[in-house]
């Protein structure tokens, strides 16, 4: 094994393939040799010229010829290093070697069904290292890399599905992690191209969701869309059938109903000013009423996600998530549509309720947070708060009075009075159960307190 680290003889891939085994199948002895060698192997490489150690190593070679897995991943490793802190210090002549291989070898891969489905980690690999390249080259080596995507991805359905998984580790390498990825310089320029090409991957995405058929592509396209909402322009999601598309085509489909509410969700939650307020209410309107469709009025949410499947587990929880994120900072746009169309409030409202009942603490977190915030944001409205004057404690004004009379109840109180009703039944119901104990004098005459045991266990 010591025999590869002679950087003066040619590479033996077949040692370095028993090296490998060894790791994994190995002795004890075996495997921590193997393990050291390969440590060692991997730091001499990062510390060689990085140009003269890849023409060493030959990781197209091990790629391409290889046939053991574990290989293949060690070689990836390598060379993902390599792409992250010493891509500068190739001649450019290698960074586009690199960069081609890497392209055609993932477009070779992902072109045909078979091969997507049965290399699938691996490929998953291989398009994070194509995004570290990305990374390196975009936009000012690689100014076409967005359109190159595009075109081809409408000629292979196989290939754009892979497409949008790339866009997405993109997305998210850029908008989610670039903090602690890269400099601040970098990031901005990723986000300034990421934005002057949005058109092409918008009409990408409005391609396939109009035109495929093929569930894998869709929920990709679903999944990546998620990752670009929260950035993209506010028109590409107000001022285009996105909004529509999602709630009509994908949200009745189970197969997608997650994915959907995901976008949706994500959409809910931009608090972003009284500008788009009649977009929202039409969000609002179109969901409710979509997805009182969808579920039985005497759905049982609770039953549901004891003995459902963990898609229905995922959908109940997807409904708390959207309603509680839709309603906190838009509240006031509901109430709004509810003096019209009384019954989409309380649709929302009773669905919350359901979900409140379920057994899961994070989604019964996710309902009692919302009800927090309804009955704090009731309460402040309904009672006088008097500022404390410094060092004392914070006092209620009484009421206003009405002839004589406590004012009647307002309309925002009424509006919620059936609800609240049933809300209070369900957090008590959810209340932890005190401790059961007994006061008793023991038998050196103090007053001590005896737990009991637990009467339901």
């Amino acid at each position: 094994m010591e025999a590869l680290l002679n950087f003066a003889q040619p590479l033996d891939s077949e040692l370095l393939d028993r090296c490998i085994n060894a790791v994994y199948t190995g002795t004890p002895a075996d495997r921590d040799q193997a393990q050291r060698v390969l440590t060692q192997l991997q730091e001499r490489i990062n510390s060689e010229d990085a140009s003269a150690a890849l023409n060493w190593f030959r990781v197209d070679l091990l790629l391409e010829q290889g046939s053991n897995v574990h290989t293949k991943f060690y070689a990836l490793q390598i060379l993902d290093a390599c792409i992250k802190y010493r891509w500068r210090t190739l001649p450019r002549e290698q960074c586009d070697g690199i960069k081609n291989f890497i392209v055609n070898l993932v477009i070779r891969l992902s072109s045909d069904e078979a091969l997507l489905r049965g290399n699938k980690l691996f490929i998953s690999k291989l398009n994070l290292i194509l995004v570290q390249v990305i990374k390196q080259e975009w936009p000012h080596n690689w100014p076409s890399f967005i359109s190159d995507v595009v075109n081809a991805s409408k000629a292979n359905e196989t290939l754009c599905e892979n497409n949008m998984a790339i866009l997405k580790i993109l997305s998210e390498e850029v908008f989610d992690f670039s903090k602690d990825e890269m400099t601040s310089a970098k990031a901005k320029r990723l986000k300034e191209s990421f934005n002057q090409d949005f058109q092409l991957i918008y009409q990408l995405c409005d391609f396939i969701m109009d035109r495929s058929e093929k569930p894998s592509l869709l929920a990709v396209t679903l999944q990546t869309l998620l990752r670009f909402l929260n950035w993209i322009p506010l028109g590409y999601i107000f001022e285009t059938g996105l909004v529509k598309r999602l709630v009509f085509k994908f949200l009745p489909v189970p197969q997608f109903r997650n994915d959907t509410l995901a976008c949706l969700t994500e959409i809910a939650g931009l608090d972003i000013g009284q500008a788009y307020n009649t977009h929202f209410d039409e969000l609002f309107t179109i969901v409710t009423a979509q997805l009182a469709e969808a579920l039985p009025p005497d759905v049982n949410f609770a039953q549901a996600f004891e003995s459902g499947s963990e898609e229905d587990a995922r959908f109940i929880q997807n409904l708390a998530l959207f309603y509680t994120t839709f309603l906190r900072p838009h509240l006031h746009i509901a109430e709004k549509s509810a003096m019209t169309q009384p019954k989409l409030l309380e649709t929302a409202l009773l669905t919350l309720i359901g979900v409140s009942k379920v057994d899961d603490m994070e989604i019964f977190k996710i309902c009692l947070e919302f009800w927090h915030h309804l009955a704090s944001d009731l309460y402040t409205a309904e009672c006088g708060i008097v500022p404390p004057a410094s060092g004392q404690a914070l006092m209620l004004a009484p009421p206003p009075l009405l002839g004589g009379q406590a004012q009647n109840t307002s309309s925002r109180r009424q509006l919620y009075a059936s609800v609240l009703t049933q809300v209070r039944g369900v957090l008590i119901s959810r209340m932890a159960k005190p401790e059961e104990v007994l006061i008793i004098e023991d038998e050196n005459g103090e007053i001590i307190r005896e737990p009991m045991k637990d009467s339901d266990a």
